[in-house]
């Protein structure tokens, strides 16, 4: 480490930074505040180690001068035991921690270590939230149609707020831009936004990824890392994919958001963090709270407010308008054929309005001369022309709000790619879990797993 001494007990000083520079340190001394304060100016110290009593300045002065050279550096306090209190006082300026005078090498070697542990994580973390900014894709909600306006009126009021926030809807129908929405409308905006997808990853790496853990705390862990919790600390955490969220790991985030605070795996020490908690998921939870796969506390903490989002079904007239805006991604020279755009708006969408953004970069590039035609569609949307009129025609009894038309779609697609689930989750625009959901909800039966037509190879 870079470590900076100030401390006008000389024989101290000069022992200290010799047993440090013997273990590998870059060391500098100064008998003198003054001298301590020219040398942080010259060069950046990743901790400092300074005495609480000096002449000229105390060591408390000398603390927020040297926080505001370098705010990152770590300062620890040397002091006496007449003046623990006053050590406890620079605690809260912002030193990282105080060693009481006289004390073994081998204590004051493990505190220090500590404060640079602190500094490294800190660097790390400022890291994180500059890639995470300037990685964040920019969100638009396109949409003119009630269901749409409705969703947004409700993040223009809870977006300048703290509160926990609930977004439901299907896969694909753009839960992710409302969080991001309700982040920008947020006192938050200038900190980062951290995404998890908690469907992407095993109970145990969840738990690495949300709470952060510490070295040696598992097969692996040659490192301490920071939890995106700590990650998005002052910001805002978007967790995607809720319901797959293990109960063990539900009373973690529940103590989250109760108090604040989280510990490490690995770790018996208590952190505290400020971070906003944006959840959404595609899963009925008031029905997975009935049958006990979700806490019913954590439910009712987090869903202080919720947004539904509409689907894409229940918003055909924004068809065209969200066409044009991803048309224009691709360039302003496109245009669509008069049955190809036929085809999109009587297109039943079960995978929303991701499905039709992947449609639609596909047809960029497979079209000629950038006009899309009926042909340029995948065959499910060339062969899909009637679902609409087949929905209307059909009698109040069998219209079952759509569930028919698209049950007959799903199946549809599975058979002509012969039940591969990899192949037809793509192609709807949805992930594997969703296709499973409809399948079940559907009670489609697909072939065993002893037939070809069931590998998903």
């Amino acid at each position: 480490m870079d470590l900076l001494i100030v401390d006008d007990d000389n024989e101290f000083r000069r022992s200290v930074s010799r047993r440090l520079k013997r273990l590998g340190h870059v060391v500098r001394d100064a008998d003198l505040p003054t001298e301590g304060i020219e040398l942080a100016r010259k060069q950046s110290f990743e901790v400092a180690l300074i005495d609480l009593m000096m002449p000229e300045m105390s060591g408390i002065e000398l603390l927020e001068k040297l926080k505001g050279i370098d705010a990152a550096c770590q300062v620890v306090m040397l002091t006496g035991e007449a003046s623990i209190e006053t050590a406890v006082a620079a605690m809260k300026r912002g030193a990282f921690d105080y060693v009481s005078k006289p004390c073994p090498f081998n204590e004051l070697e493990i505190v220090l270590e500590k404060a640079h542990k602190h500094y490294q994580l800190g660097k790390e973390n400022t890291q994180l939230r500059q890639v995470l900014e300037r990685s964040a894709p920019p969100g638009e909600i396109v949409g003119e149609t009630t269901a749409i306006r409705n969703v947004l009126k409700i993040i223009e009021k809870a977006g300048p707020t703290d509160s926990p926030i609930l977004i439901l809807g299907e896969s694909g129908t753009g839960k992710e831009l409302v969080a991001r929405a309700l982040h920008r409308l947020s006192k938050r905006a200038e900190k980062p936004m951290v995404t998890i997808n908690c469907a992407a990853l095993q109970e145990t790496l969840l738990e690495s990824e949300l709470f952060g853990h510490e070295k040696g705390s598992f097969t692996g862990a040659t490192a301490a890392k920071l939890g995106l919790f700590e990650v998005a600390d002052g910001g805002t955490l978007f967790i995607d994919e809720l319901g797959e969220l293990a109960t063990g790991l539900q009373a973690k985030l529940l103590r989250v958001l109760e108090d604040g605070s989280l510990r490490r795996v690995g770790s018996t020490r208590e952190q505290q963090v400020d971070t906003r908690v944006i959840t959404a998921t595609n899963h009925d939870l008031e029905e997975e709270v009935r049958e006990g796969r979700f806490r019913n506390d954590l439910y009712y903490r987090l869903s202080v407010l919720t947004i539904q989002m509409p689907t894409l079904r229940e918003r055909r007239d924004d068809i065209l308008l969200l066409i044009e805006h991803f048309l224009r991604r691709h360039g302003s020279k496109w245009q669509l054929a008069d049955e190809a755009r036929t085809a999109l708006c009587n297109y039943l969408w079960p995978g929303n309005v991701r499905e039709l953004a992947n449609v639609l970069e596909r047809a960029t590039i497979l079209a000629d001369n950038h006009t899309i035609g009926i042909d340029d569609l995948p065959p499910m949307i060339e062969n899909a022309t009637n679902d609409v009129d087949d929905m209307a025609n059909q009698d109040d009894s069998k219209k079952d709000n759509l569930a028919e038309c698209e049950r007959r779609h799903v199946l549809r697609v599975l058979k002509r790619e012969r039940y591969n689930r990899n192949r037809t989750a793509e192609l709807l625009g949805i992930n594997r879990r969703s296709l499973y959901r409809l399948i079940e909800k559907y009670g489609i039966e697909i072939p065993g797993k002893g037939s070809r037509n069931a590998d998903d190879e």
